[in-house]
């Protein structure tokens, strides 16, 4: 046990520094909140307009099935070079992998992860009162762009 015992000490010790850390800079940093503070910041350009649009949610899926059959391929390959050694229990735990794979694939293409055609309405278009009243559904944070008090877009 007394082995151990440094490694516990530095355990401890890293996470004092880190506590430490964090209630330092908490405590002693400056709160002086500015609108050039709180600007989005890329490569030092400063944006003078919104992005064009959001990623979609399949693209984000997509890479997610990417990453899914790379961390198979990443385990087929030492499965592959020791697979005798391992014997039955290999295959079962190979099959047992490569079946929880599938069905993921399987779940992923039966909701339409894979279908780049045009996105389906999961809302009904709202209705726009002659009145010029808003649909009560439609809020700031349903719509990508910003609309001003007058319902032309803010520039």
């Amino acid at each position: 046990m007394a082995q151990y015992l440094p490694l516990l000490a530095m355990l401890i010790l890293a996470t004092v520094f880190a506590g430490g850390s964090f209630l330092a800079s908490g405590l002693l940093a400056p709160k002086r909140p500015t609108l050039a503070k709180a600007a989005p910041y890329e490569c030092g350009i400063v944006p003078d307009r919104e992005p064009a649009e959001r990623f979609p949610v399949r693209f984000y899926l997509v890479a997610m099935i990417f990453i899914i059959f790379d961390i198979e391929i990443i385990f087929l390959y030492p499965w592959a070079v020791i697979f005798r050694q391992l014997k039955g229990f290999g295959i079962f735990e190979m099959v047992l992998f490569t079946v929880a794979v599938f069905v993921s694939l399987v779940y992923l293409l039966a909701n339409g992860a894979l279908d780049w055609g045009p996105a389906k309405r999961l809302m009904a278009t709202p209705t726009v009162d002659p009145a010029g009243a808003r649909d009560p559904r439609r809020t700031s944070s349903s719509t990508v762009r910003r609309i001003g008090p007058t319902g032309k877009e803010a520039a």
